[in-house]
């Protein structure tokens, strides 16, 4: 199976709005939403079937069992977190805070504290007698997105059979979930905004990328609501020697077709026009 990542630097770019038109141009038998933060790539997707959802479980919790509790203040005094809370006598623990670190167990003198199995997010599973779509949503307040885009991809592995090809939308930035989806894959696609922001931010995720080895190409998204920064996002991909996919144009057409719950090549615009070439040119290099 080759994996093909499309991801952006920063939030906005278009990136979900471009996989969900690959996923439709290609026929992907398989795919994968990794932004477990904000996973928005199932709106677009319609499914036939109710998913499976599973827990999945990151570090895990303390917890005080208060009959046991002799309230002697050394988990308190311990936890660099300030994760333990003595309200009205009653010694607590604040799950947000928590980083499952063990320190209060150890110290405390009865055996009160115990850390307990926490669920960190969930996976969720789409599964059709044709294609395979694998996401999953992290709680509020969990440190574990990494952990979890690795179980999302290999979720996907594990039910898409003998699918060739797999369209992974990542998250934005590069942080742990980008760098978890970067693992094992073949291609990245990056879609870049003609913007200050956007170029700075373009230029980081392509570091990178570059740290992995994985063959990356560049996209522009709305290039013509700046063509002088379009140009510069071209002229970097040349310097650098970056295959460049093409561009996309600002179109009022895709808000309302991604709003209405379609992709941009499933309505006649010109942003779904200008997506199929860029698809057909990442579909190139990819074979490279």
């Amino acid at each position: 199976m080759k994996q093909l990542l499309i991801l952006s630097g920063k939030g906005g770019t278009g990136k979900t709005t471009i996989a969900s038109a690959f996923i439709k141009l290609s026929h992907a038998k398989a795919y994968a939403d990794c932004d477990v933060d904000a996973p928005n790539l199932h709106l677009i997707m319609e499914q036939e079937s109710e998913p499976k959802r599973t827990d999945y479980y990151g570090m895990p919790k303390a917890e005080i069992d208060t009959d046991l509790c002799i309230q002697c203040n050394q988990c308190i005094q311990s936890c660099r977190f300030d994760a333990v809370s003595a309200d009205s006598g009653l010694y607590k623990i604040k799950k947000f805070d928590c980083e499952g670190c063990g320190v209060c167990e150890l110290v405390c003198p009865v055996g009160a504290v115990s850390l307990k199995p926490a669920a960190a997010g969930e996976l969720i599973l789409y599964t059709h007698e044709e294609r395979v779509f694998s996401t999953a949503q992290l709680k509020m307040g969990s440190g574990h997105s990494g952990m979890l885009v690795t179980e999302v991809k290999k979720q996907m592995k594990d039910a898409a059979g003998n699918a060739e090809l797999a369209i992974v939308d990542g998250s934005p930035g590069i942080g742990c979930p980008v760098i978890a989806s970067l693992s094992g894959v073949d291609m990245v696609l990056i879609v870049a905004e003609p913007s200050v922001s956007g170029i700075s931010d373009m230029e980081r995720i392509i570091k990178t990328a570059e740290i992995f080895r994985t063959k990356t190409a560049v996209c522009i998204n709305k290039y013509d609501t700046n063509h002088a920064n379009t140009k510069k996002i071209e002229e970097f991909c040349n310097t650098n020697g970056l295959p460049y996919a093409g561009k996309i144009p600002f179109d009022p057409e895709a808000v309302k077709a991604i709003n209405n719950g379609v992709t941009i090549v499933d309505i006649n615009c010109v942003s779904g026009q200008a997506v199929k070439e860029i698809f057909e040119n990442t579909m190139k290099i990819l074979s490279e």
